[in-house]
């Protein structure tokens, strides 16, 4: 009797369902973050860290997977990669690495959009997303002259599951439009950014 009595009362007074989690925030890193970044750029370690993943990079367009494995993305229109949360890294040198990657990012002329933070649930699990987003700095361009897009649009994720790290990805989207020049090629893109940083 009080299965029939639950399912009249489901069916009369239907529960709410159960809303995924979805937020986003803009968030500012904090002055001790940069402090800590700034110091950890200026160590061999950072650099030996990014010589690692900038030479797996060009083991996995051979074939070759190596830890910290690197993942490809090519597409006419946007170009990327992916670095997993592997050895060498910790849960700090992977949160360095990902904010490292924003500073050389900028250092290339690029101007930071936004950072933003972004929870949702997939599949019964919490996935962070913390997002970077980059664009070439305005241009007023001369009569008769295409603007620079340099190498398109970047956006800069690092990517956690229920609180523990997963990958990086840096994705650079060109713009398709007669006004802008070709963006330069993303092997450039990652030459530039993973070329070897004497002092951070």
């Amino acid at each position: 009797m009080g299965n029939f009595l639950d399912d009249l009362l489901k069916k009369v007074f239907k529960a709410s369902e159960k809303l995924p989690v979805n937020v986003k925030e803009n968030f500012q890193l904090k002055e001790t973050d940069q402090k800590d970044l700034d110091d950890w750029l200026e160590t061999s370690a950072s650099r030996q860290l990014y010589a690692l993943v900038y030479k797996n990079y060009h083991f996995k367009r051979t074939q070759i997977n190596e830890t910290p494995q690197v993942h490809i993305f090519t597409s006419p229109y946007a170009n990327g990669f992916a670095v997993t949360y592997e050895p060498p890294f910790d849960p700090k040198t992977f949160s360095r690495f990902f904010l490292g990657l924003s500073r050389r990012v900028i250092d290339l002329g690029y101007e930071q959009v936004s950072l933003d933070r972004k929870y949702e649930e997939v599949n019964e699990r919490v996935k962070v997303t913390e997002k970077f987003y980059f664009k070439p700095p305005l241009q007023l361009p001369g009569e008769g002259e295409l603007i620079s897009q340099l190498y398109g649009n970047i956006s800069l994720e690092k990517i956690s599951i229920d609180n523990h790290p997963s990958y990086i990805k840096l994705l650079a989207a060109v713009y398709s439009d007669r006004l802008y020049q070709d963006a330069k090629p993303f092997d450039l893109l990652m030459d530039r950014i993973f070329e070897v940083k004497e002092n951070g």
